[in-house]
């Protein structure tokens, strides 16, 4: 029989599991102040997509390939040149946004594969999964058995939806409120935090690289 307080609690986890400022949180009020809910929610959902992955490949014991030293370097080099490629796309970008509706916007489709790219190619996602989420499944397995273990896992993915959900909402509501100037700010804002993140990946895949 399904614990609901456990279902309840694993939705929580995914929430927070969401919630911290990170690359993707960062691109998500980007792209949905400039553009509107669906592009925020889609950067989201591109996200999604990868944490269900590593997920999956948790879950089925598939992660030994992460332990090649050539992968992680190359996650780590390649995660830093997206998240900077993106960060400097955003500052260049923050002073053409415009409040005309007919302006060319962000495709869905690229939006979607700037979340998809920033999380599968994060070893910090990565390690962030491994631990929690393997921890998860551990102790889930451990108090109530295996029989329920998926329908336990997918309540964390809920999680994540809800909160893309809501980051999108936000981002839209706040749109409504921001000016031409308050926009640009933000937008270069989440522009030096993927530059910022985007550094600290390539530092690290260059010392794994030579060390």
């Amino acid at each position: 029989m399904l614990n609901i307080s456990l279902l309840a609690s694993y939705i929580v986890l995914g929430i927070t599991l969401a919630a911290p400022i990170g690359p993707v949180n960062s691109a998500r009020l980007d792209k949905g102040i400039k553009n509107g809910f669906w592009h925020a929610w889609i950067v989201g959902t591109g996200s999604m997509i990868a944490d269900g992955i590593f997920m999956v490949l948790i879950y089925f014991g598939l992660v030994n390939f992460l332990d090649i030293p050539i992968i992680q370097i190359f996650l780590w080099l390649f995660g830093g040149f997206v998240l900077i490629y993106s960060g400097v796309e955003s500052i260049i970008g923050a002073n053409k946004f415009s409040f005309d509706q007919d302006r060319k916007k962000d495709s869905l489709l690229r939006c979607f594969f700037t979340g998809f790219i920033m999380s599968i190619t994060s070893p910090l996602s990565i390690l962030f999964w491994l631990g929690i989420y393997g921890s998860v499944l551990a102790k889930t397995a451990t108090t109530y058995g295996t029989s329920h273990l998926l329908i336990y896992s997918s309540m964390i993915f809920l999680g994540l939806a809800i909160w893309d959900l809501l980051v999108a909402a936000l981002t839209t509501g706040l749109r409504r409120y921001l000016n031409f100037k308050s926009i640009i700010v933000i937008s270069i804002l989440s522009g030096v935090s993927l530059i910022g993140f985007g550094v600290y990946f390539g530092y690290q895949g260059v010392i794994a690289l030579f060390s």
